[in-house]
Parts: C-alpha cells; structure tokens; sequence
C-alpha cells in the first residue's frame, strides 16, 4: 500500500482536489455568504493561474515534495519516530497533528516576520474570498512551506502515508476555509470543535490588524484555542466586513497575475 501510495501521489492528490473544487464551487453558487465585489471571472483566472504557477514549480524544484523526503526518511531509518517504537497508527496521527501544528507556527511567523509578511501578503491582498483564494500563494511562500516540509517530515521521520494524507487534508481544507460558504450557526459552532471553518478562517482575511492577526490554523482548530490566538468573529457581520489590505484596494494591483507576482518587491504602507 505505501508504494502504491508513493507512486500514484500527484493523481490521487489531483483528483481529491478536482473534486473537493467542485463540490465547494458548486455549493458556494448555492449557499453564498456575501455578494462578491469583484468580478469573479478576473478572480478566478488570475487565482487560478498562481496556483497552476506554483504547481509547477513545486514540481520543478522539489520533484518528490515531501512524500520524496519521507520515503528516504523511512529507508534511511532517520526521525524521532524511528526510536520511538510506536505502533503505525499511533505514528501516522501524531505525524499528522504535528505536521499541523507546524502550518500553524508558520503561518503566524508570516504575519510576524516583515520579509516573511511582504511575501505572505499576496494571500491577503485578495478583495473578495472564495475557493480559489486557497491557492492564492506566492511562488517564494509556497517554496518557503516546501522546504520547511521536508525538513520535518525528515527530523520526525514521518510515514510516507501520513504525510500523503496529510497534504490531501490540507488541500482540501484551504479551499473549504476559504470557500464563500453559509453554515448554519450549529454547524459552524460545531465543526468549530475540531476544524476551521470558513467563518472563522474570514476573519483572519478583514482589513482590521487586529483581526487578521488571529485564526492562523488551517485544518485544525485547537491551535488557535491553545496559543490563545482565537476570535469567534469580526466586528462587523461577514457580509458587511471589508476583506483586503488597506494600503491596496484597486483590482489592477490585488487581482492580476503580474501584481500579485511583483507584490513582495513593491512598498506599501503595509
């Protein structure tokens, strides 16, 4: 199972994604939770091509990605798993919850390291939020978490199962916590027990510092309740907060391809 795992990676993560998008897509046009202000064609093609970019440079750059770092981690015998003697179960959850934990931490080291934020800003220069603003990264953030990926992956000595799992869930949950998405109050307060929501994860995009930074978790939700960095909602409602940068509010420079690549080299008052 795990060298068919191995071998087949790019296609199962290819098609979880095609159809996590879909679905999400489907059930944004559905359920909206605020009326868009930008057009979502100019949104959708420019968010759409950085994440193609960015694919295909991972690919480039690190051939195997991470699933590559923990196949020669488990045939090297390296990582704090391989001393610890723990059962496989056991080994792939807490290689999963700790992978985790590191999105987090450096989620929050983006906002707090200024070289780190001018690249990170490009995510959060985006005016509206839907499904496609979860792949709206820069090339330098995505080879940056890459990197840092592999890295861990290699000192836990995390299972190549794990780490497959591990990147599918995130895939699948940055585009469900960014999704343009009514929940029900129920069903949001409950899955708010465990995962982010695409409510709670909206606050962390308001124009408001205070709000930005705060919600830095990606899958799960306990990060945030543990290092004290939680807000249950903005201060305005979802519908009326404003999403964005303040020091970048026209479309020309937030929402084409050639800005959002530039963005990191330009100053602004952020």
């Amino acid at each position: 199972m795990p060298e068919f795992i191995f071998a087949n990676e790019a296609l199962i993560r290819i098609g979880v994604f095609g159809g996590v998008f879909c679905l999400i897509a489907c059930a944004e046009w559905q359920w909206p939770r605020r009326v868009l202000g930008v057009s979502q064609r100019v949104r959708w093609q420019n968010n759409l091509g950085l994440g193609l970019l960015n694919t295909a440079l991972l690919r480039l750059i690190f051939p195997m990605a991470a699933v590559g770092a923990a196949a020669v981690a488990a045939e090297q015998g390296w990582g704090l798993f391989s001393f610890l003697g723990w059962s496989g179960g056991l080994v792939m959850g807490a290689a999963i919850v700790l992978l985790d934990l590191v999105v987090y931490l450096q989620h929050r080291a983006m906002h707090v390291i200024p070289v780190l934020w001018r690249v990170h800003r490009v995510h959060h220069a985006d005016l509206d939020l839907d499904v496609t603003s979860g792949l709206r990264f820069h090339p330098f953030e995505m080879v940056i978490s890459m990197a840092i990926k592999c890295g861990v992956v290699i000192l836990l000595g995390a299972p190549v199962l794990s780490v497959v799992v591990f990147e599918v869930v995130l895939n699948a949950m940055a585009l469900f916590n960014h999704a343009n998405l009514r929940l029900t109050k129920t069903v949001d307060r409950l899955l708010r027990w465990i995962i982010v929501t695409p409510d709670m994860h909206r606050t962390h995009h308001s124009v408001a510092v205070d709000e930005r930074d705060a919600n830095f978790g990606f899958n799960l939700a306990w990060w945030d309740y543990l290092f004290v960095t939680y807000r249950a909602a903005p201060r305005e409602t979802h519908e009326r907060m404003v999403l964005g940068l303040p020091g970048m509010r026209q479309v020309s420079e937030c929402c084409h391809l050639p800005s959002m690549l530039a963005m990191p080299f330009r100053k602004t008052s952020e």
